[in-house]
């Protein structure tokens, strides 16, 4: 059965840009694993654009990560205007909402690092007029906001400084790729609901970038979602579609009712992905997979759609 998919998270802004991050790939079709001739197939697609940037993009391009940050953003921007009879730009969940009634898609910008703009709460209003809606707070480094879930390391006052910021503005905090300390700091301080917008389960694939079990409870007790990754190291070892099913069935153990498990597929951002699933065009795959599986429509529903527009109608302002 196919529902409609709204994906947390993906990279296909950077993926746009090309190696020499100088290309004007095309959203409508490209070779990656998203676009919208595949995403149109489907009965409704919402998806957020992450803009990445780390300090590393320095050594890696040879760019600032001010640089990149600017050309993700102008990429995903230029390419929803070019299209805008299949995709518009959503601000809050009744945008979304309307363009599914009219038969549009849409999307979402994201900030995934804020290593683009100098890791600044005071430039996040700005960057929310342009119309970001969720940020985490880095990637894999140690940075003055906070530390990584590679480097250890919590919360430093202008982190919390940030997540208050973001939070006022009506902006998500996503909590994928920090500490686990850096986590509970959050936990400790949200006022809002928080997602991990693209982290799966520790105890069911165990790696740092994953959520323990009291994690995603505590997840849950904000009111926020946690996004399914395909990234397959973060699903396991030589992972198929039931691999990917036994994340989300863990996660259903915890949560029965299903109210706070998302999708955010990494599309775009990752080399390898589960057996059986190839991009954009394969989220009715495991769909079907989950129903095999004994999910019922339901939860099938909710965890392909409603949950995570359910977060943004909360949150987003």
């Amino acid at each position: 059965m196919n529902f409609p998919v709204f994906d947390l998270h993906c990279d296909t802004a950077l993926s746009l840009l090309g190696k020499s991050l100088r290309e004007t790939g095309s959203l409508l079709h490209n070779d990656g694993h998203l676009d919208l001739e595949r995403a149109q197939a489907l009965p409704g697609f919402a998806q957020c654009f992450a803009c990445f940037t780390t300090p590393f993009m320095q050594d890696w391009y040879h760019e600032t990560p001010e640089t990149v940050f600017e050309r993700e953003m102008v990429s995903v921007l230029r390419e929803i205007e070019k299209n805008k009879d299949r995709i518009r730009l959503a601000y809050t969940a009744k945008d979304v909402k309307d363009n599914f009634d009219n038969g549009l898609m849409s999307g979402i910008l994201t900030i995934e690092g804020p290593a683009g703009f100098g890791f600044d709460p005071e430039l996040l209003e700005d960057l929310h007029k342009v119309g970001f809606r969720m940020t985490t707070l880095g990637w894999n480094e140690d940075n003055v906001l906070t530390g990584s879930h590679m480097t250890g390391g919590g919360l430093t006052q202008q982190g919390k400084d940030y997540v208050f910021e973001a939070q006022r503005l009506g902006m998500i905090v996503d909590v994928s790729h920090i500490s686990d300390t850096a986590f509970w700091d959050i936990i400790n301080i949200t006022q809002a609901p928080i997602v991990a917008s693209h982290s799966n389960s520790r105890a069911v694939c165990n790696v740092s970038r994953n959520l323990t079990d009291d994690m995603f409870k505590a997840i849950c007790s904000t009111g926020g979602v946690a996004g399914f990754n395909q990234c397959a190291p973060f699903v396991g070892e030589n992972p198929d579609l039931d691999t990917a099913c036994d994340h989300i069935l863990h996660f259903l153990e915890l949560d029965p009712d299903g109210r706070h498990i998302a999708l955010g597929g990494d599309l775009d951002g990752c080399d390898t992905l589960p057996d059986g699933f190839a991009g954009v065009q394969d989220y009715p795959k495991l769909a079907g997979r989950l129903l095999e599986r004994g999910v019922d429509e339901t939860l099938v529903r909710r965890i392909f759609w409603e949950n995570a527009l359910g977060v943004m109608e909360v949150c987003c302002m």
